[in-house]
């Protein structure tokens, strides 16, 4: 399984630089597995940069991979992960949901970097 946070899905969807590189997880949608936390940021961030349209397209290109919830069981882990690791709040939501489905992070965001399980491009 793959889990690509927020970073990644916005190179890509800006056609940037590492966006082939991503484009090998995002592409693979049976695969691909997405925090609600990274559909709040890519939302939030495509809305302040173009429009409530291209928000609600983006989130229906990651609507095709499986939804992952913030359940109780998931924020405490990660929460845990936090203090352990010393990770912003929606970081350490993403390391518990990659942890709990064993999923790959694909990543160009460097808190990430000298995590275990990680594909980590530098921006």
């Amino acid at each position: 399984m793959n889990l690509v946070d927020s970073s990644a899905w916005l190179e890509y969807f800006a056609d940037g630089p590492n966006a082939s590189f991503f484009a090998t997880a995002i592409e693979k949608s049976r695969e691909l597995i997405v925090p609600t936390i990274v559909v709040l940021e890519v939302y939030k961030r495509v809305l302040q940069q173009r429009n409530a349209r291209a928000a609600l397209e983006a989130v229906a290109v990651l609507r095709q991979g499986h939804i992952i919830d913030l359940t109780a069981t998931l924020a405490i882990a990660a929460a845990s992960l936090s203090h352990s690791e010393k990770l912003p709040m929606a970081d350490s939501i993403i390391l518990a949901t990659a942890r709990s489905e064993n999923a790959v992070i694909w990543t160009q965001d460097a808190d990430f970097e000298r995590i275990t399980g990680v594909k980590f491009r530098a921006r």
